[in-house]
């Protein structure tokens, strides 16, 4: 290798560092998708579906940068069927599907034979359409049955590659089966990695126990397409992938930039693609090969190198052997031969050239930032880029879990004829769920999460049915508002000082608000769980360092605003104008709601800054406090009329409540223009639209009086 590659080694390694490529980075992209599994499977839970998630790919191994644009891949299965290896396997009462292999069958496929849940016995005759029966009476589960129903689920946005399913180019989720029992093709595996440097006996015992999974997809071209279910060791994967030191995901990282860029200009035909899994099986067979001492900062071009001449051995033999499953080549339906013999020359090139290529590459700036490094030159700051990703996955996980919370909230309260007892169940539920002996620490911190959330809504409810008639509190009403709280920096707050609002205690109100104001700064950032996105989604600065910094559920939420929520079960909590946002639909605006609207559009929602301001206004008010009245107004209206109204889920609603400031401070006109303007950011399912008639009627009785 040349002299120059141990230099430019550690300036490569450095810039990697400033594109997202570091420990701190990578562990936390993986926990934050862990994290997400765990949000996932609760949910799953508490809606009574057996599955299980898993999120497999760059994303959640940390082997990404922004300029990569990874999709998001996950994976779910259903623990309601049984995949059998042998008839030992089988069990009673639930879909047993035996894994069947015929001479002919490709290599990693298996056909599913359905076999009966009450004796191990064949299904010999069914009628349902996701079964196929062969010309031996065999019924076999067709892998047609996933995509025909997100075909019904999603229709012309249904997206298909391969065996995943999908509505957005951003992602591509699996329906799988689970497979504990791991095949003659996997369990070989084993025993070819004892004369390895990679990877370590520890791993390959925990990775006995992984299994496997089926996917939905048969062999291109079989005449059993159709049923044909095809292995992948996606966990076995991951762990290998969690296994890694960081030179080795930095070679992974430059890998995946240089195929996105540079190889697929020497791949010819509409149908040939390389993938980012060729790149990671070549990873893999290179550490196996590959002395642990050569895996070192000072020698990454090497280790990238010496992982591109093990493509370039694959395309010379014209087969790619998977790492794990044997009699697998990846390049069988993916590249064919000339473009095989194409890409090995390019690939030689590149290496004869000593790696030039490096600084010709446009992900992320990096061949500009190796450049500038190079000339120990750094105008490219990595600290700034380090932190976006962290606060964007902060601000995305909250996000689901809020959508969540939405979900459950709407369950609960909306279908429920005793929502206090429905509550009670559902808090019950996740508690004796976080003890359970399978929940994991990822679990329990979800659990904690939302059981805080259905608290402070248990709270708000009971408070208001006594608000509404004229009772008193329970005891441990104020238990529960202190357990519910701290779920982030200011919703759950706001809700209690609404409640004293509504309560006519306005100085208990005043100091809940002087509290939340002082917490609400630069460094929080809003987050809603309705769907909506804002016209400025932009992240502080201030509140991605943060996060970079802080990585607890705890710490976090305490930079995070959550939306305010009243449910029509809290209206009573809530300041009466508020209750029109709760029946904003007006003529046939139910019928031009989306997916994402059908439940909160029927509930008041709001930004919990502007929220903030508004509740001061209406509480200073009726305390007689003119200027501090008047400051609220003065910070309602900065927002409204700046670009900060664009930073806002929830801006209709916020404009209503200007408006209704407006109307308050006696200028009907300016609350007339409040109320169109938010007419004009949300013509229907708009409570402005009540004000609206309201005040036209209210000028022109005015009017005809004079």
């Amino acid at each position: 290798m040349p002299a120059f590659f141990h230099h430019l080694s550690e300036v490569l390694y450095e810039v990697l560092e400033c594109v997202g490529v570091t420990p701190w980075v990578v562990e936390r992209r993986r926990h934050t998708f862990r994290h997400r599994e765990a949000e996932r499977d609760v949910d799953a839970h508490q809606d009574g579906f057996d599955g299980t998630y898993f999120y497999f790919g760059s994303q959640s191994e940390g082997t990404t940068t922004p300029g990569l644009q990874s999709d998001t891949d996950m994976l779910t299965t259903r623990s309601l069927i049984k995949t059998m290896f042998s008839w030992s396997d089988w069990q009673q009462g639930k879909i047993n599907l035996l894994m069947v292999r015929e001479e002919d069958t490709p290599p990693q496929h298996y056909l599913l034979q359905l076999i009966r849940s009450d004796i191990p016995q064949p299904v010999t005759h069914t009628d349902d359409p996701d079964y196929v029966t062969d010309s031996q009476g065999r019924v076999f589960y067709s892998n047609l049955a996933v995509v025909r129903g997100w075909a019904e689920m999603f229709g012309d946005r249904h997206l298909r590659h391969g065996p995943s399913n999908s509505w957005s180019e951003e992602w591509d989720v699996v329906e799988a089966l689970h497979c504990t029992t791991l095949p003659p093709e996997i369990m070989s595996w084993f025993t070819k990695m004892q004369d390895g440097y990679w990877p370590s006996q520890e791993t390959l015992q925990t990775a006995r126990m992984c299994g496997c999974f089926l996917v939905p997809v048969g062999y291109h071209g079989s005449l059993n397409e159709s049923i044909e279910w095809r292995i992948t060791p996606n966990l076995i994967e991951r762990l290998l992938m969690f296994s890694l030191k960081m030179v080795p995901i930095k070679c992974l990282v430059v890998l995946k930039m240089l195929k996105k860029q540079e190889f697929v200009k020497h791949i010819h035909c509409e149908n040939c693609k390389i993938t980012s899994f060729h790149c990671k099986t070549a990873l893999f067979f290179t550490l196996n090969r590959t002395l642990p001492k050569v895996w070192t900062k000072s020698r990454l071009i090497e280790c990238i190198v010496r992982c591109l001449q093990t493509i370039i051995e694959f395309l010379n033999q014209g087969e790619f052997p998977h790492f794990i499953v044997e009699g697998v080549d990846l390049f069988d339906g993916k590249l064919c031969r000339e473009c095989q013999l194409s890409l090995e020359r390019a690939i030689q090139g590149m290496i004869q050239d000593d790696m030039h290529v490096l600084f010709h590459l446009q992900s992320d700036d990096l061949g500009q930032r190796l450049l500038a490094f190079s000339h120990e030159v750094r105008p490219y700051p990595g600290d700034d880029v380090n932190a976006d990703i962290c606060g964007k996955l902060v601000k995305d996980m909250f996000e689901l879990y809020l959508v969540n919370v939405r979900h459950v909230s709407s369950r609960l309260c909306n279908d429920a004829a005793d929502v206090y007892t429905s509550l009670n169940n559902e808090i019950t539920l996740l508690q004796d769920l976080a003890v359970n002996a399978k929940a994991t620490q990822y679990d329990k911190n979800y659990i904690k999460f939302i059981v805080k959330c259905l608290m402070s809504l248990k709270a708000s409810v009971t408070s208001s049915s006594c608000i509404q008639y004229g009772q008193p509190f329970p005891q441990d009403i104020w238990q529960l508002y202190g357990e519910s709280l701290n779920t982030d920096v200011a919703s759950s707050k706001l809700k209690l000082a609404s409640m004293h609002y509504c309560r006519g205690e306005l100085q208990r109100a005043a100091s809940v608000l002087i509290e939340v104001e002082f917490d609400l700064d630069d460094s929080v950032h809003p987050v809603c769980g309705c769907g909506i996105t804002p016209v400025y989604d932009n992240l502080s600065k201030a509140f991605c360092e943060y996060t970079m910094h802080n990585d607890t559920h705890e710490q976090l939420t305490k930079k995070l605003a959550f939306c305010v929520r009243f449910l029509r079960e809290e209206k009573f909590c809530a300041p009466p104008f508020l209750w029109c946002e709760m029946y904003r639909a007006v003529g046939d605006d139910v019928d031009h709601r989306d997916i994402n609207e059908g439940d909160w559009m029927d509930w008041a929602e709001v930004d919990a800054w502007p929220f903030l301001l508004y509740l001061q206004y209406l509480t200073y008010r009726r305390l007689g406090v003119r200027h501090r009245q008047l400051e609220a107004f003065h910070g309602l209206e900065d927002i409204v009329t700046s670009d900060k109204l664009g930073q806002l889920y929830h801006r209709e609603t916020v404009l209503n409540l200007y408006g209704h400031c407006r109307e308050l401070e006696g200028d009907v006109q300016r609350a007339l223009h409040a109320y169109n303007i938010s007419l004009c950011n949300r013509p229907r399912n708009n409570a402005a639209n009540w004000h609206k008639q309201r005040l036209e009627l209210m000028l022109n009785n005015n009017r005809q009086s004079v």
